[in-house]
Parts: C-alpha cells; sequence; structure tokens
C-alpha cells in the first residue's frame, strides 16, 4: 500500500483551505483519510502553517512519501521554528552590534600596521 502526506482542500469556492492528511495514494484527493496532520490557509497573511512535525516525521520513518508542496510545507515550516527560537532585535540593537563590529574590525586593521 503506497501512503502519501498530501493537501485535501476544502473550503468554499475560491477560498481554498487545505488539511495536510496521510491517506492510501489510492484514495480521492478529498476522500478517505488514515490521519490528519496539520493544515494550511494560503489566504491569510501571513499564510498560516500548521503542522505537526512529529507525526510527519514518525509517517515518513514508516515510508509515507510527502507531495512537493507538503514537502515545501514542511521545510517553511522549519525555518519559522528556526526563526521563532532565536531572539528577536531591536533596530537600535542591530545599528549597536554593527557599530561594534566596525569598531572591531578598525581595531584589528590598526593592530595589523
Amino acid at each position: 500500500m503506497a501512503v502519501k502526506i498530501r493537501l485535501a482542500r476544502h473550503g468554499s469556492k475560491k477560498r481554498p483551505y487545505y488539511r495536510v492528511v496521510v491517506a492510501d495514494s489510492r484514495s480521492p484527493r478529498d476522500g478517505r483519510l488514515i490521519e490528519e496532520v496539520g493544515r494550511y490557509n494560503p489566504l491569510t497573511n501571513p499564510k498560516t502553517i500548521d503542522l505537526d512535525l512529529e507525526k510527519i516525521a514518525e509517517w515518513q520513518a514508516k515510508g509515507a512519501q510527502p507531495t512537493d508542496a507538503v514537502a515545501a510545507l514542511v521545510r517553511a515550516a522549519n525555518e519559522g521554528e528556526k526563526k521563532a527560537a532565536e531572539p528577536k532585535k531591536s533596530k537600535k540593537q542591530q545599528a549597536k552590534d554593527a557599530e561594534a563590529a566596525a569598531a572591531a574590525a578598525s581595531e584589528a586593521e590598526a593592530s595589523e600596521e
């Protein structure tokens, strides 16, 4: 049995809303599914990607193949987690860091001469 991790379309006409599901590759797009592992809403700003990455990893370990669209969503979700883990700096703090880096570089050049 070939199992795929794919998108199932929901929502009304011209208002798509997707569920990320694990399903048999022979079942219809919006038909029978094995498990729902996430949701994706492309209409919000920014786009809402809500995935259970642990479940997706478990299914991939069992041999489930993600579609191209789901693989892109997983990459985007992973990048979002990395960005969320980093503390955000204010513009003033970024400017101070840039000044400190420039000063350190000029001191390094002066000490070489």
